[in-house]
């Protein structure tokens, strides 16, 4: 019997095989278009009821499916689940093209749509009429006024577009996993700490190799290009990791971009829509691109000035310990400041300024502890709890399970982590839902079942897990995603968790991460963990004083890689230019350090070529202006002050899309949001000054 035929409780990872998920996507198919049929032959005036609500209701089993093979595709992939998304990928486009192009169907949700004026309408609820609003737009927007030809057309370009956007995934997991650099010389592991050499060793003998392998791994990477002091890895490092899904191989990504920047305009064009930006921002809380370039020209205005100071701050050490002119530090001469050079370089002045680094901390942040502190702060500020589940079958022995409990005592939601990195799982860090909230017809509260899935340094032979300051930020920030998905109440799958415009869904994430550097958070946790000795006060006070160091570079950064997105996306003309030198003119107004020849981010940009943030990069920094904002009331008020707390819970983390954004936000803050929270917060002033 296939797993997925009978009801279950928990997802069974214990039986499910690869044969299953191809017929159950089918018999999946099959169900939703038996259901689609009925509502479209229905005899019954359209109602609200009977149109949009079955609607709503169907396709249960696909969605069921759906879930954990994509969840699974990002999190444990196989060649041979990566064969059969790109067999079902145009099979499951054509069956979602099916459904919102069907006539008789558009006919009945416009039909109820339509009667805005009458009874029937007026009786809905707000999450109801938002339901309604979301149905209606959703079918217009993927084509159900379009004529035939243009359907058609339609329907092929959005099924090359999901093969393609699947493709790029697995090019970049491929290109990360083929390179290694294998060390045999100690003296090469110059600079290195401990726990990077650890991580290395135990790589290599994972792979029965001698020495150590580093790899393009987040955990791998990054302490490499900090701290290693062989510049010349330092550069083979940074080649390989910047022009990755370049090289002339099967997993090269420029052909790709150029066709998924083409075909998203000529989708955007058919339906209307000037260029693609267009489409997505109006249903955005940006609404139109003039409203995101200027949020990203008022950073550059505020936050340039300061980030070519921090440059240059971090250029004159590198020429002072290298014995270097300024002049010579310039241009691609072998003696020049390079690219590969920033991160070793910053550290080592962030060192001098504050005598801090992130290893100094990784004792104090072991894992497990870290849980106990993300848990523990979930706790004090909603009193829910989290009971570890051992029921439950997981997919990779990597991943913990449990349940989460809300004050009350009831089940609130099962929540699934997955830390750590490993081949068969993408880069970065994100949340995801097995199952979505909704509430039966009875009344029921279906409750979620959340993922949050991560690439943390992992434990080694001889220590435990211990991560980064940074790292422990990562976790904050999924699970304020978590958060999002687990308080969800709304009556509507559809409508709940994460379900919200794609620039109000980084606020609870982003929000989170403002604990992370908050003493009252690090002491409740932060515990050697040899000794047991709390993390001292004067680290705290070095960690305080060093938040806003190279903020503003950060801030550029993120920028560039917004004006990077947005030059794509707001393309009226079929892309032909060279991939490299389109990019680099892109972002440039947010540069400050020069590129390397030969290298490209937008070919391993998986946020805007195939993660759903085309024309949406902007959102972090959006997102920031309302997390700096909202967090600047618990400032007020005390960081683990309940009351907040539980207004935060009930007006933005529980009401998932039932709202407008805005609307949602000006109720737990009592304003729209300034950027003048997020300046004061970086240390920014309106004379570009900076906090020493």
């Amino acid at each position: 019997m296939n797993p997925f035929f009978t009801p279950y409780q928990y997802i069974p990872f214990d039986r499910i095989k690869e044969a299953d998920y191809e017929p159950a996507m089918m018999k999946g198919i099959e169900e939703e278009d038996l259901e689609i049929d009925r509502i479209v032959n229905n005899p019954d005036a359209p109602t609200f009821e009977n149109t949009i609500e079955a609607l709503e209701e169907g396709g249960k089993l696909l969605e069921r499916v759906s879930n954990v093979f994509f969840n699974m595709l990002s999190a444990e992939t196989t060649d041979t689940m990566d064969e059969l998304a790109q067999k079902m990928s145009p099979i499951l486009t054509e069956h979602s093209n099916n459904i919102r192009l069907n006539e008789g169907l558009f006919r009945r949700v416009k039909a109820v749509y339509d009667d805005h004026a009458a009874d029937e309408f007026a009786r809905l609820n707000a999450e109801q009429k938002m339901l309604l609003t979301n149905c209606y737009e959703g079918f217009v927007r993927n084509g159900a006024n379009l004529p035939e030809d243009k359907k058609a057309e339609l329907r092929k370009l959005s099924a090359e577009l999901g093969v393609l956007a699947l493709q790029f995934s697995q090019n970049k997991l491929k290109d990360t996993n083929d390179f290694t650099l294998h060390i045999t010389d100690e003296a090469d592991l110059e600079g290195l700490p401990e726990s990077a050499i650890d991580l290395a060793r135990q790589t290599a003998k994972e792979r029965e190799m001698d020495g150590y392998v580093f790899t393009l791994q987040a955990p791998s990477f990054s302490p490499f290009i900090t701290y290693s002091a062989r510049r010349e890895l330092r550069e083979k490092m940074y080649m390989a990791y910047n022009t990755m899904c370049t090289h002339e191989n099967e997993n090269n990504n420029v052909t790709i971009v150029n066709r998924i920047v083409n075909l998203s305009r000529q989708m955007a064009q058919l339906l209307g829509f000037q260029t693609y930006a267009d489409y997505a921002l109006s249903r955005r809380m940006a609404e139109k691109k003039e409203n995101v370039y200027h949020l990203l020209d008022q950073l550059i205005e505020a936050y340039m000035p300061t980030a070519k100071e921090e440059v240059e701050a971090v250029r004159r050490l590198y020429c002072e310990l290298n014995d270097v002119k300024i002049t010579e530090a310039t241009g691609k001469g072998s003696r020049a400041f390079r690219a590969w050079d920033f991160a070793y370089y910053a550290n080592k002045l962030k060192e001098q300024r504050f005598n801090i680094n992130s290893e100094m901390l990784r004792p104090y942040f072991e894992l497990s502890k870290v849980k106990k502190g993300v848990f523990g702060l979930a706790t004090r500020l909603y009193g829910i709890t989290f009971q570890q589940n051992t029921e439950a079958p997981v997919y990779h022995p990597d991943v913990e399970v449990f349940d989460v409990l809300d004050k009350d005592g009831s089940v609130l939601a099962l929540l699934y982590c997955d830390f750590h990195p490993r081949a068969s799982k993408k880069s970065g860090a994100w949340m995801t839902s097995f199952k979505e909230q909704w509430k039966e017809k009875d009344g029921t509260n279906s409750r979620p079942q959340v993922s949050i899935v991560m690439n943390l340094s992992k434990a080694t032979d001889t220590k435990p897990a211990l991560l980064t300051l940074g790292e422990v930020e990562t976790f904050l920030h999924e699970f304020g995603h978590a958060l999002h998905g687990m308080f969800a109440n709304t009556t509507y799958s559809s409508l709940s968790g994460t379900s919200v415009y794609w620039d109000f869904v980084e606020l609870p994430s982003q929000f989170m991460e403002n604990f992370s550097i908050e003493p009252e958070f690090l002491n409740t946790f932060a515990t050697h963990y040899e000794t047991g000795e709390p993390i001292p006060q004067e680290l705290i006070d070095r960690i305080t004083a060093s938040r806003n160091f190279n903020v503003a570079y950060a801030c550029m950064r993120q920028v560039s890689f917004g004006l990077l997105d947005m030059a794509f996306y707001t393309l009226k003309a079929p892309f032909e230019a060279n991939l490299f030198d389109f990019e680099r003119q892109a972002w440039s107004r947010a540069r400050v350090i020069p590129e390397e020849d030969g290298t490209c981010m937008t070919v391993q940009f998986s946020h805007i070529m195939a993660g759903g943030y085309s024309a949406g990069y902007y959102s972090y920094k959006w997102a920031e202006v309302l997390d700096a904002d909202a967090f600047s009331l618990f400032k007020q008020r005390g960081i683990f002050d309940a009351s907040t707390a539980q207004s935060f819970r009930d007006n933005i983390l529980s009401r998932g899309g039932t709202e407008p954004p805005m609307t949602l936000y000006k109720r737990f803050r009592g304003g729209e949001p300034t950027i003048d929270a997020l300046l004061q917060r970086n240390g920014i002033t309106p004379n570009h000054s900076v906090h020493s």
